[in-house]
């Protein structure tokens, strides 16, 4: 036992938070395998339960099965936990239940939670878990009552409570699972501007990040904002005003509706219209603001509004020879690089695994393909409604697209490889591109 501590022990904080995520898929795999967790007369797979867990967990929501058609109360109870633990990050809630405990959080534990959040500097982590707690339960508790007063115009009242407690902690955690059955979504809701407004509001504030939402609450004016912040607040601004222009002039749905799927493209999966009736060129549009996603620190995956909005402001430079940065500040070239690397690897995951889906699904258009691999790799869940109908194989390259999505490709090459530095330096030539 003292082993297999020492050896956890030694192993780099991005190499825990993945194995954290693991375990946890895997026991609510397991969990939802149970006899309590489905209901009578249905039958559920070890595949589509691993597939289930994976998506609760990297807070994506695409589903091989339906959720309420499926899992019993309990079974649909665990896969709203498994939601907030991947949307809150393992090592987040394991600290809060150290503090709950009474406990002191030791050095190692606040490296972990200042890898998961993404944070520079690992003081305060005290303060800054609880205040994440804190805000995601405000957010949730909002969202659940207003949620709860267009729910129980149609369910019973428990039955009501419990869809909007479920949906309140899925649309925060930019998780695109619902419990209404028959595979519809928020579709019986497309008109219901009370609903689409408030599950907007809870996508947006979970997707710009924890610790953008606590410089608002602090400072209050965005000139005092700091310049992750601003970025964040100008960029997630302009993709939804885009988004929906775009999705408006591509697709024959109302004005809610485009904002509504402009929002919920950035790493929610929520829709009110079935997306599989969608043009090529609104799937495509889609397709852009699913692989930018939310911002770092999120709930949300994809490459961030950070890493996109860094990569703008240096093709922005090397045309008009200025500064790379924004809000007179510049931008380190180490940032610029690294936004670089993820794009790449992002786009190699992408690609890769359009390949291997289109390989073995040889039915499906490529745009078809395209959009659930983006959709799984932007932890989104939105789909053209082919996830059901995929062979085993094709959903466990999806799980792994999710997984990867939810951690980043570049954190988890960089945690396995090591990186020393260079002892010494070859003389710089320049090389025709372009």
């Amino acid at each position: 036992m003292e082993r297999i501590y020492m050896f956890f022990r030694k192993q780099p904080a991005g190499r825990l938070i993945t194995l954290g995520f693991a375990l946890v898929i895997l026991t609510g795999a397991l969990i939802l395998l149970l006899p309590i967790s489905v209901r009578p007369g249905v039958e559920v797979t070890f595949v589509d339960a691993l597939f289930t867990s994976t998506s609760a967990v990297c807070v994506t929501g695409l589903i091989a099965i339906d959720t309420a058609d499926h899992f019993t109360a309990f079974g649909q109870g665990v896969v709203a936990v498994l939601i907030q633990i991947g949307g809150l990050g393992v090592t987040s809630v394991g600290a809060g239940l150290i503090l709950a405990a009474g406990k002191r959080m030791g050095i190692k534990g606040r490296v972990l939670v200042k890898e998961a959040l993404n944070v520079d500097s690992s003081k305060g982590m005290v303060r800054l878990v609880k205040a994440v707690l804190t805000m995601t339960l405000c957010f949730e508790v909002v969202g659940a009552i207003l949620s709860f007063l267009v729910f129980s115009q149609d369910y019973p009242l428990p039955h009501a409570i419990g869809i909007s407690i479920f949906h309140s902690i899925a649309a925060f955690n930019n998780s695109g699972f619902d419990i209404l059955g028959g595979l519809r979504n928020l579709i019986p809701y497309q008109t219901n501007v009370l609903l689409n407004l408030t599950t907007c509001g809870l996508i947006i504030f979970g997707g710009l990040g924890f610790l953008v939402i606590l410089d608002i609450l602090k400072h209050r004016r965005f000139r005092k904002l700091t310049l992750h912040s601003k970025i964040v607040i100008s960029t997630t601004v302009v993709l939804l005003v885009s988004g929906t222009l775009l999705l408006k002039l591509t697709e024959d749905i109302t004005w809610l509706g485009a904002f509504f799927h402009s929002v919920s493209a950035r790493t929610a999966g929520f829709s009110t219209y079935s997306i599989g009736t969608f043009s090529n060129a609104g799937l495509f549009i889609l397709c852009i603001l699913m692989f930018v996603g939310a911002s770092p620190g999120s709930t949300g995956g994809g490459i961030k509004t950070s890493t996109f909005f860094v990569l703008l402001q240096d093709i922005r430079s090397a045309f008009s020879k200025k500064y790379v940065g924004a809000f007179h500040r510049n931008i380190a070239k180490a940032t610029v690089g690294k936004a670089y690397i993820i794009t790449s690897l992002s786009m190699t995951v992408v690609c890769i695994g359009t390949v291997l889906v289109s390989i073995l699904q040889p039915e499906y258009s490529l745009i078809q393909v395209l959009f659930e691999v983006v959709s799984a790799f932007g932890t989104v869940g939105l789909s053209t409604g082919i996830t059901p109908d995929l062979l085993d194989a094709s959903k466990l390259i999806i799980i792994a697209i999710m997984f990867i999505g939810r951690l980043g490709a570049f954190t988890l090459i960089s945690m396995w490889i090591e990186r020393p530095e260079p002892n010494a330096r070859y003389t710089e030539e320049n090389v025709p591109v372009g």
